[in-house]
């Protein structure tokens, strides 16, 4: 399938950066100033404006590009998006492999840079675009074994020549079921109602808005559906830093910092960390009964 990039977009298509920067215009524009409440999860995160461009394409953690906030963008050129095809395997009753279109079956990819959820992600509030991630669970018909999904990102050395030496490839993120299937999970295709930059995780990447952003993988080219917990990259790699549920959890350190102030891109205070990133209300019933220190 042909991913378009911004200049094969007309600029009737693409919705202005001022228009998003203003909220009001923004939910008028997408239709749905009246209409939130019907969309699961906050359209805006708490109170700030959604960063911009040039911020959420230039300041990246994307490693297969380069350790630096700022190599993504400057290196991952030389990705390439099209054709793309991720492969589906597992506890799953339709396996195979599918390209973007199969995969998103009936939807288009004007549909999937437009559905935006202006999501709050740590340090950055962003407009991405995109699909709910248990809308194609659903049409893959998982078994009944199914209790954990495994995303598997792009790992080719010949497009990644400036990769970091850092992380064990390819990169490897999971979640439970049922946090899949939670409403505010996405699979991203678009940022700013435009195709989702190379150096953000083009042409799909996965968006949990209630954990930290390294759950998020990029450019994924497999989907597995298990019956175990899937061994995840970083916590493979540090466990004792990096968790398997990644839930935010202000209340609980970074081995190496405090996690109960945060900091957004481009503004100058610091401010409380919100447990779950704010999505306590929609999400915290996920893990009733779960110590959260420990499962972290």
């Amino acid at each position: 399938m042909l991913i378009r990039r911004p200049p094969d977009i007309s600029s009737s298509e693409i919705t202005s950066e001022s228009l998003y920067l203003s909220r009001r215009s923004w939910l008028r524009a997408m239709g749905i100033a009246t209409a939130g409440a019907a969309l699961p999860g906050r359209l805006l995160a708490v109170q700030d404006d959604p960063n911009t461009w040039e911020e959420i394409t230039g300041y990246n953690n994307y490693y297969e590009f380069g350790a630096g906030k700022e190599d993504p963008a400057r290196y991952a050129n030389t990705l390439k998006t099209a054709p793309w095809t991720v492969r589906v395997e597992g506890e799953v009753a339709k396996p195979g492999t599918y390209d973007l279109a199969g995969l998103f079956r009936g939807v288009s990819l004007q549909e999937r840079i437009y559905r935006f959820r202006c999501v709050e992600a740590w340090s950055m509030v962003v407009p991405w675009g995109g699909y709910p991630l248990a809308e194609v669970i659903k049409r893959l018909e998982p078994t009944s074994r199914a209790k954990f999904v495994e995303f598997t990102t792009l790992y080719d050395p010949a497009q990644m020549p400036r990769r970091s030496r850092s992380i064990d490839y390819p990169y490897v993120e999971g979640l439970r079921m049922d946090e899949a299937m939670h409403p505010l999970a996405l699979l991203v295709t678009g940022v700013y109602g435009r195709p989702v930059p190379n150096q953000n995780g083009a042409p799909v990447r996965l968006i949990v808005p209630w954990k930290y952003g390294f759950k998020g993988g990029k450019s994924i080219t497999r989907i597995r559906f298990s019956e175990r917990m899937p061994a995840t990259t970083w916590n493979n790699m540090a466990a004792n830093e990096y968790g398997f549920y990644a839930n935010v959890n202000p209340e609980v350190d970074h081995p190496r910092w405090s996690q109960a102030t945060e900091r957004r891109l481009g503004r100058l205070r610091r401010q409380a960390t919100l447990p779950f990133n704010g999505y306590a209300d929609q999400v915290a019933g996920l893990y009733r009964g779960m110590d959260l220190r420990v499962n972290y």
